[in-house]
């Protein structure tokens, strides 16, 4: 699966948190980062190129920083000229239909704001429904949504919690049944083993992982041969 994450930040290397996510990602060969606003610094967007993009990559991401309540300006504008009449709508053909969608939100106000009594008053899932209302008018699936609250006040263990979420929402299929996952997570460790090691906790863990995946897969295979006889 080719993911398309489409970034945008007025002032990214500024931005401790994107940072923070986007170095994780940059040797992933199945992403595409995509800044908006270094690829356009005049603001004219090349929509030919930009279609094109999309129709090569199966997931597309959004990240940003939430502003009132919303996307940047940058990604406003690409919604209004990528996704105009003749690509977005006006036309049978749905070129992103079946497409997976999602957001990834660096949001600067606490979690517990965002409900019903808080500050914010409304929940992530109510502020961002023109989001879900684009990609069902698409024809897209939208993706359950990465929020990321108050990143700087984040312990170290929570920013990696985060950061695995990131992760996941970029390179995981959307089956999230537990085979899904362990596979997910043993490519993800592959990645990062030192093959110089004879032996490290990395590769323990991913031997056990899968010998984990052999017993559940033998189980299931004697309750299949006892229930079908």
């Amino acid at each position: 699966m080719q993911t398309l994450l489409i970034v945008s930040h007025p002032d990214i290397i500024e931005s401790g948190s994107q940072q923070y996510f986007l170095n994780s990602i940059k040797q992933h060969s199945n992403i595409t980062i995509h800044h908006l606003e270094h690829l356009y610094p005049d603001g004219k967007i090349d929509v030919a190129k930009e279609q094109d993009l999309l129709k090569q990559h199966e997931r597309i991401i959004f990240q940003f920083p939430f502003y009132w309540y919303s996307a940047t300006p940058f990604i406003k504008k690409w919604q209004d000229e990528v996704l105009g009449e003749g690509f977005g709508y006006g036309t049978k053909r749905q070129p992103l239909a079946g497409k997976e969608f999602g957001l990834v939100m660096m949001i600067g106000v606490a979690e517990r704001e965002y409900q019903a009594g808080g500050e914010e008053l409304f929940s992530i899932s109510e502020l961002t429904k023109p989001f879900q209302a684009m990609a069902n008018k698409l024809g897209m699936v939208y993706l359950r949504p990465l929020p990321v609250f108050q990143f700087f006040y984040m312990e170290e263990e929570e920013k990696m919690n985060n950061l695995i979420k990131y992760w996941q929402l970029l390179t995981m299929d959307k089956d999230i049944s537990l085979a899904t996952r362990e596979k997910w997570l043993i490519e993800q460790l592959e990645q990062i083993v030192n093959p110089d090691e004879a032996f490290s906790p990395l590769t323990f863990a991913i031997e056990r992982i899968q010998a984990n995946r052999d017993k559940i897969d033998e189980l299931k295979m004697v309750l299949d041969d006892m229930f079908l006889k």
